[in-house]
C-alpha cells in the first residue's frame, strides 16, 4: 500500500501560518512526523494562501531539507507545476488532473520529461460523475492519453472521486464498482488512489467510517491512499486489509514489522 501523508496543507491553521510567516521549522516538523509514521509520499498543498509558484517551491524545499521522501504536489495549475516539478529531488506525484484532453496535453509532456507520476481524477469540466460507468469512461480518457505519451501505467494513479457518505450515500457503491474496473485498463495495472477523508466529511463517526471504507476499497483494488499517516488505527486497518488480500506475508508481528 502506498501511503500519501496529507498534513502539509494550508487548510490546517499551523501550516497556513507557517507559509505566511515563512516558518520552515513547522513544515519540517510535520514532514518528519509523517516520515517517521512510514509515509511513502508527502503531499504539499499551498491551497488558496497564494498563487505564487515561489511559495509552493518554498514549501517543497522545506520538506526536502528535512526528509528524503518524494513529494506529492497538490496543485493542478500548469504555471505552478512547471516551476515545482523540476525542483523535486525525486520524481514527484502530481495531484491532480481531470479527464480533459487539453489539460492532459499541457501537463503530460513535463510529466514524461521528469518521470513524474500523476493522479487522474475521473471527472471532467462538467463536474464529478454520479455513476460507475461515467467514472470508467473518464478513466479511459486519462489512460488513453497516458498511452499516447508512452508513460508507463504504473505512473498513473486513478482516483474514483470519493463523495461524502452523509450527503451522497448512494455514491459509495458507485465508487466501489468503478474502482474494481480500473485495474482492467492496462497490464500492468495503474494504481488506484483516493482522498480518504472525503468519505467521512461531516459525520460523527469519522474514524470508523474511514477504516471500513478504505478496507472495502482495498478489496476492490485500491493500492494507494491520501490520509493522516499518524492515525495508527487507520493505518493498522489498511495493513490488515492488505494482508487479507494476500498482498503481504503474514507474521504475528506484521504491524510492528511495518513500523520498523
Amino acid at each position: 500500500m502506498i501511503l500519501i501523508g496529507e498534513r502539509i496543507n494550508t487548510g490546517f491553521k499551523k501550516i497556513k501560518e507557517a507559509v505566511l510567516n515563512k516558518d520552515g521549522d513547522v513544515i519540517k516538523e510535520c514532514a518528519r512526523q509523517q516520515a517517521d509514521a512510514k509515509a511513502d509520499y508527502l503531499d504539499v498543498n499551498l491551497g488558496a494562501v497564494s498563487n505564487k509558484p515561489e511559495d509552493l517551491c518554498w514549501m517543497i524545499e522545506q520538506v526536502q531539507e528535512e526528509v528524503d521522501l518524494p513529494i506529492s504536489i497538490d496543485n493542478n495549475k500548469f504555471v505552478m507545476l512547471k516551476e515545482a516539478i523540476p525542483i523535486c529531488r525525486k520524481p514527484p506525484l502530481v495531484n491532480s488532473v481531470i479527464a480533459d484532453e487539453k489539460k492532459l496535453d499541457e501537463l503530460l509532456p513535463i510529466v514524461a520529461e521528469y518521470k513524474a507520476s500523476i493522479i487522474g481524477l475521473v471527472m471532467d469540466e462538467s463536474g464529478s460523475p454520479t455513476t460507475a460507468d461515467k467514472r470508467i469512461e473518464h478513466a479511459g480518457t486519462i489512460v488513453a492519453k497516458f498511452m499516447e505519451y508512452d508513460i508507463p501505467p504504473d505512473r498513473l494513479f486513478l482516483d474514483p472521486i470519493i463523495m461524502p457518505l452523509k450527503f451522497m450515500q448512494d455514491q459509495s457503491v458507485e465508487i466501489l464498482n468503478a474502482a474494481s474496473q480500473f485495474g482492467l485498463f492496462t497490464d500492468p495495472p495503474c494504481h488506484i488512489v483516493c482522498g480518504l477523508s472525503n468519505i467521512s466529511n461531516g459525520t460523527t463517526q469519522k474514524g470508523l467510517i474511514n477504516r471500513i471504507f478504505v478496507s472495502m476499497l482495498i478489496a476492490h483494488g485500491l493500492d494507494a491512499v491520501i490520509l493522516n499517516v499518524n492515525d495508527t488505527e487507520l493505518v493498522n486497518a489498511i495493513l490488515t486489509a492488505d494482508l487479507i488480500m494476500n498482498r503481504t506475508i503474514y507474521a504475528d508481528s506484521y504491524l510492528e514489522a511495518f513500523r520498523r
